[in-house]
């Protein structure tokens, strides 16, 4: 058994209205179903969803403030004002900067820009350098992707005289700035269409309603970055922009966006929103994490290839050195944590912080705890001359950070953000009540519901269905991204024809996999760990992309694996392993690690009196031991105390003596989710072999002929191993049967045969019985394939059950 990462549900679906649909817009049924499940059965929706673009956006003077907005702006152009560009250090920042930029260039304004330094001023609006561009005669600010909380700033700035257009998207604040224009499609009153948009969105929209319909379509390159770098929902406006954006960047009008493409490794053809959010953003956000974001826009604005492949190298260099910095951090909140852990326990909101932590990565550090331990999770660095902590949040759904950290206000320098993810400031004498403050609200809100991640799937489907026509169908529903991620499509009983890992350190995973005679490869990013625990042939049920995996000018469809689960119980063949004791410890290791292993526990099974009790270091483990009266019993006081039912992974480190004992073990351990056999293979001359009447017959003429006045045991035993060919240990059992029904004499050494047997059947004897069961069960054991004793073991659980 192999415990899925994520509880998968699936998508409420219609097939009336999916079938109604694709007779609608003449199209195939799969993808008809997939726009109903995303909520778009009305043949409009399906259609603008599909077929919508540039043309088909709102209106840009529908947003509340660009009435104001746009003539202030003409106004300033017209008479030669200076106007600020006040943007932010993220890759939406830098692309709501960038585009600003070439806005005044196409208008002809005079212009400069300003984005804060991240870890040396922070977010947000800085009353020092409102200051600064004063004196320097600037009289209008607009700001991009953020503002909308600058109270204090916005009113410096209108006490000297300097007008401040806002254009955000972030949460607005309960009291909001008195600025000259506030553009914001979130603001309450705001009654514009589409909430969903970026903070370069919002610029781009700006600029649609200063330029109309000579807004050039290349600056749809800008918006798309942005808006797949900051996780907007790529439904609505903000998926025409992207269609578009995407469409344009594999011939880019900026060098700096094709420099960054090739860095990222990109060389030519389609541009999708994976390499965007993958290659593109990474590197733009290095910019401002380990340097200043001016670099990245500098890289966005270049008017030659030369200095445009120059500042991307720089960049990608900046970004392996984010990996690393990362990385070390990740490692050293994982200690705090586990730390807390075994002192306090694991708390529903985690904060961790650490001195001269890189606060330009904290959101990284703070995703990555958050996918580890799936809670809302804070990362701070802690200055430490001035004590200041600045951090980043990330939270799970139905936890809203935003408003957790409204109710910490007072403790909190500065904030802001959205629901999902958000950045704060404090010192570091606050920093326990803030974690206090947090779990407290927390409390009436989160549920252990919450700390379970789901994963909604599209649909249910066989490898049949998946085909590269199916799959080419499935494109037209991309980009895909936040609110429209690729299809999820749930395949249940795939049998594992093929397993392996790849990748550096073998972190990945590549599976084959059948079903009716289709086979289908699959790969599993990341889950390379899980290969160890996947048996030949297990029958597999996973979440996964559907794709085309083209190589040496062959197409054939791929499946990468979102989650993956086994049912049944599976059986690991480690069988005449030459060290037991070191693999035994070694994959108890590897098990103890995994969450997919479930939260059972692991015990080992022997027979009384065994050498692994002396040999094997089991002072830890749970040992229980064969019985052939009640199946099996406690070794050890841990198997005593832990209970039978505890068990989820079983080592078998020797094979019964009697059946009895074999079978009642299966029914006893109720719990198993995997047996690993480790049990040394028997020699040849100690196989058994099922009996049958032709042989005991012929066992029995030989005795008859043989000792009939008596002979001593050993000689007859070896005279019948030497005439039948079967082994030493299969004629001993034999002659207890024969023993049992009376047939034989066995008395001081010496065998013979019974003067007046009573006539019984063979199968009237236990030992008879017993002697089937056992050759049964070791024939299995010894010799069967891994699939044949998983089939084998799962109908006598069914059985005992």
């Amino acid at each position: 058994m192999l415990h899925a990462k994520y509880r998968w549900t699936q998508l409420p679906y219609d097939e009336e209205a999916a079938r109604r649909l694709a007779g609608q817009l003449n199209i195939s049924p799969l993808l008809a179903s997939l726009l109903v499940t995303r909520e778009m059965e009305s043949p409009e929706k399906a259609e603008l969803f599909l077929r919508g673009s540039l043309a088909d956006q709102h209106d840009p003077m529908l947003l509340s403030g660009m009435k104001e907005a746009v003539p202030r702006i003409r106004r300033a152009v017209e008479n030669g004002e200076r106007i600020l560009i006040y943007g932010d250090y993220d890759a939406d920042g830098v692309s709501s900067t960038t585009l600003m930029i070439y806005l005044m260039r196409h208008l002809g304004a005079t212009y400069d820009y300003y984005i804060p330094h991240r870890t040396k001023e922070g977010y947000g609006l800085h009353i020092p350098v409102l200051e600064h561009y004063h004196k320097k005669g600037f009289t209008l600010i607009v700001t991009v992707d953020t503002g909308i909380s600058a109270v204090e700033q916005v009113a410096y700035a209108n006490a000297v005289g300097m007008d401040v257009i806002v254009t955000d998207h972030h949460e607005p604040p309960a009291v909001l700035p008195e600025a000259y224009a506030l553009i914001n499609p979130k603001l309450p009153y705001c009654t514009y269409p589409f909430k969903g948009l970026a903070g370069v969105g919002v610029a781009y929209k700006l600029a649609q309603a200063l330029l109309g319909e000579d807004t050039p379509i290349a600056w749809t390159e800008l918006a798309a970055l942005g808006t797949i770098a900051d996780l907007m929902p790529l439904t609505g406006e903000n998926r025409m922009i992207v269609k578009s954006g995407l469409a344009s960047m594999e011939r880019s009008a900026f060098p700096g966006m094709t420099a960054l493409l090739g860095t990222s490794g990109w060389s030519s053809g389609e541009v999708t929103s994976t390499a965007v959010a993958f290659g593109l953003a990474p590197r733009i956000n290095a910019s401002g994490r380990m340097s200043h974001a001016n670099r990245a826009v500098a890289l966005l604005t270049a008017e030659n290839m030369e200095e445009a492949e120059a500042i991307a190298e720089e960049l990608d260099v900046l970004n392996k050195e984010r990996q690393i910095i990362v990385e070390d951090m990740v490692q050293e909140a994982l200690q705090q944590l586990e730390s807390q852990e075994q002192s306090e326990g694991l708390p529903d909101v985690i904060v961790v912080a650490g001195e001269g932590w890189n606060a330009g990565v904290v959101g990284i550090v703070a995703s990555k705890l958050l996918e580890r331990y799936y809670r809302p999770t804070i990362v701070l660095g802690i200055h430490p001359e001035t004590g200041e902590c600045k951090g980043s949040a990330r939270s799970i759904p139905g936890f809203d950070i935003y408003e957790a950290l409204t109710d910490c206000a007072d403790l909190l320098d500065h904030f802001g953000g959205h629901p999902s993810a958000a950045g704060m400031s404090l010192s570091r004498e606050r920093l326990e009540e803030f974690g206090r403050r947090l779990n407290a609200f927390a409390a009436g809100r989160l549920t252990p519901e919450h700390f379970v991640p789901v994963l909604e799937t599209d649909l249910t489907c066989s490898l049949k269905d998946i085909t590269l026509q199916a799959i080419e169908q499935l494109q037209q529903l991309a980009p895909f991204g936040m609110a429209n991620t690729c299809p999820r499509l749930l395949l249940r009983g795939l049998k594992l024809l093929e397993c392996r890992q790849m990748g550096k350190d073998g972190k990945h995973l590549k599976l084959i996999l059948g079903q009716n005679g289709k086979t289908v490869e699959a790969v599993a990013f990341g889950k390379g760990e899980l290969a160890p625990l996947l048996s030949e042939e297990a029958r597999i049920d996973i979440v996964a992309e559907a794709s085309v995996n083209e190589w040496n000018g062959s197409r054939k469809p791929q499946l990468m694996i979102q989650d993956l689960a086994v049912s049944h119980l599976q059986v690991f063949d480690y069988r005449g392993s030459r060290n037991p004791s070191q693999l035994l410890e070694e994959l108890r290791g590897k098990l103890d690690k995994l969450p997919a292993c479930g939260s059972g526990a692991s015990a080992v099974i022997v027979n009384e009196g065994s050498a692994f009790f002396h040999t094997l270091d089991l002072k830890e483990t749970p040992i229980w031991v064969y019985d052939k009266n009640v199946g099996v019993r406690p070794g050890n006081e841990l198997a005593q105390t832990a209970g039978i039912h505890a068990a989820s992974t079983l080592f078998v480190l020797e094979l019964p003596d009697a059946p009895e004992s074999w079978t009642g073990m299966v029914s006893a351990f109720t719990g198993l989710e995997r047996i690993y056999m480790l049990h040394s293979l028997r020699a040849p001359q100690e196989r058994i072999e099922p009996p049958s009447r032709d042989h005991f017959k012929l066992v029995y003429s030989l005795i008859y002929r043989g000792a009939g006045q008596g002979l001593p045991e050993e000689e007859l035993l070896a005279a019948l191993v030497k005439r039948t060919g079967w082994s030493k240990r299969m004629v001993e059992m034999a002659l207890g049967v024969f023993e049992e029904l009376g047939f034989i004499i066995r008395a001081s050494g010496m065998i013979r045969i019974h003067p007046s047997p009573s006539k019984q059947a063979l199968e009237t004897s236990s030992r008879y019985r017993e002697l089937g069961l056992l050759a049964e069960i070791e024939q299995m054991l010894q010799y069967g394939r891994v699939p044949e004793i998983t089939e084998w073991m799962l109908t006598h659980i069914q059985g005992a059950s």
